[in-house]
C-alpha cells in the first residue's frame, strides 16, 4: 500500500529544498522524520509537514487501521518548480536590478514494506 501527500507554493527555491529531501529518499520514515527534524535548514520544516501527511494518507487508505512509521519507508520524493514571483529592485544610475522569488511544490510518496 502507497500514498502521497504534496505540499504546493512553498516560499523557497526549489535547488534548497532538493538539497533537504535528497537526504530521505529511500529511507525507513521513521528514520526520515528524525533526520529532517535535526536538520538546521528551513525547508524541512515543511519536508517533515507533508511526510507526516503522507503517512496519515496511508492510514486512512487502510480504513483507519493505524500504521506505525517503522512500517513505512519513503519510497519516492521530488521537488518541482513552483510559481515565480518577480519584482523589481531599483538600482544605481536608472537601471533596475530583477529579483525572482521563487516557489516550489513539494510531493512524497511513502509505501509499506512487502
Amino acid at each position: 500500500m502507497e500514498a502521497r501527500a504534496t505540499k504546493k507554493h512553498i516560499r523557497s527555491s526549489p535547488r534548497k529544498m532538493r538539497l533537504v529531501v535528497d537526504l530521505i529518499r529511500g529511507k525507513n520514515a521513521a528514520e526520515a522524520i528524525s533526520i529532517l527534524r535535526f536538520n538546521t535548514k528551513h525547508a524541512a520544516q515543511d519536508a517533515v509537514r507533508v511526510l507526516k501527511s503522507a503517512i496519515a494518507n496511508v492510514s486512512n487508505h487502510e480504513d483507519g487501521k493505524h500504521i506505525k512509521p517503522e512500517e513505512l519507508f519513503v519510497k519516492t520524493v521530488f521537488v518541482d518548480a513552483g510559481p515565480m514571483a518577480k519584482r523589481v529592485l531599483p538600482a544605481p544610475q536608472g537601471r533596475a536590478y530583477r529579483i525572482r522569488k521563487r516557489s516550489n511544490h513539494l510531493t512524497i510518496v511513502v509505501a509499506t514494506k512487502d
